[in-house]
């Protein structure tokens, strides 16, 4: 799978296309978020895309996610639920760390998940914010690369 891999960076073009992937991917990953919680995040993603670099992940001709980072910090790693649980993740992780330098990334509490997800993948959890960036009920896991 990591073969065929390949990477295209991210343009304002692509936003609707990523923000219906992102969409797909929370309604699967996030059982948790209410309702009018997800369409309220959904008004908000767009005006992030531009403040990250955003990269499109590709298996062959199929868009199967995409990633966020500003700096060091991994801000968006979503991906097409039928790409979740095939090594995608790991793969798109593993280039980030290698090659961006990610080393910290927020994640929800109740998305165990993802929780496991990252700290199997060397990330230890270093702190918790009660609320997200939003005040909303989502309490927030700070993780950071463990050296």
């Amino acid at each position: 799978m990591s073969d065929t891999l390949r990477q295209h960076p991210g343009t304002p073009d692509d936003y609707a296309t990523l923000l219906a992937l992102w969409e797909r991917s929370v309604i699967a990953t996030h059982d948790f978020l209410e309702e009018a919680d997800r369409l309220f995040y959904k008004e908000q993603i767009p005006q992030y895309f531009g403040q990250v670099s955003l990269i499109l992940w590709y298996d062959q001709e199929r868009l199967i996610g995409f990633s966020g980072t500003h700096g060091q910090d991994l801000e968006m790693l979503f991906l097409e639920p039928a790409a979740i649980g095939h090594g995608y993740g790991s793969a798109i992780l593993q280039w980030l760390v290698n090659h961006a330098d990610i080393q910290r990334i927020d994640v929800n509490r109740q998305n165990k998940r993802a929780k496991d997800f990252y700290l199997a993948h060397g990330f230890q959890i270093v702190g918790e914010s009660p609320k997200d960036g939003w005040g909303k009920p989502y309490p927030l896991l700070h993780l950071q690369r463990s050296e």
